[in-house]
């Protein structure tokens, strides 16, 4: 389904492999339980012992550059989304792509969805499409993830478990970030599995452990 101003991410040309590996990504608020759903799945006897586990904004100097800018209330929103670009190539090329090539699975807490989500919602006063603006700027250096984990809950909720420590994390925004969340997932459903992260701790890491043992299960 296509949303106006939103499309799926169509073929891409940087740097893809034939495809033996599977990319899951996992995505939601701060918040949400990402880090913990996670670590959970490097436990997980379903998940193959070279997996690769990952993450963004990612330990590199580029991705030290986004934690800088992450925590600069007056950093330029429109820099910050080509710093977080930067960083989303790097991780690609040196990280994933070669992983993939490999025929692993890698699994990224946090991946392209949430720069789409993220800094759609930060640039939403200065273009009249920011989402789709942030998807086309990434489109020459991404590679759509195979499957996306996507763990659910309310702004409030996420800024009251995240503390609200910087300026991503404020009910407000979560509120916008969540709705561009909504808007990819509408677009493109069959990559998505949906989890209420307002369940119990346990309830939500088997939740998981569920989903992934059916991802891994398909032909």
């Amino acid at each position: 389904m296509e949303l106006p101003g939103l499309r799926p991410v169509g073929a891409f040309t940087y740097g893809r492999g034939d495809g033996s590996g599977m990319l899951l990504t996992l995505e939601g608020l701060d918040g949400s339980g990402k880090t913990t759903a996670w670590e959970t799945l490097q436990h997980h006897a379903a998940v193959p012992d070279d997996a690769v586990f990952t993450r963004e904004p990612t330990e590199s100097w580029y991705g030290e550059a986004v934690q800088r800018s992450i925590d600069d209330d007056e950093a330029d929103s429109l820099a910050e989304l080509f710093l977080y670009t930067a960083d989303h190539a790097d991780h690609l090329a040196n990280t994933i792509e070669p992983a993939l090539d490999a025929g692993r699975l890698v699994v990224s807490d946090r991946y392209s969805d949430s720069r789409y989500a993220y800094q759609g919602a930060t640039l939403s006063d200065r273009l009249d499409d920011a989402l789709g603006y942030v998807r086309d700027v990434h489109a020459p250096w991404t590679r759509p993830p195979d499957a996306t984990i996507y763990l659910d809950v309310d702004a409030e909720t996420a800024a009251e478990r995240s503390g609200a420590t910087n300026k991503f994390e404020t009910a407000d925004y979560l509120a916008d970030v969540r709705e561009n969340y909504e808007r990819l997932i509408e677009a493109e459903p069959d990559r998505f599995v949906r989890i209420d992260a307002t369940q119990s701790e346990q309830a939500v890491r088997a939740a998981i452990e569920a989903a992934v043992d059916e991802l891994l299960s398909r032909d």
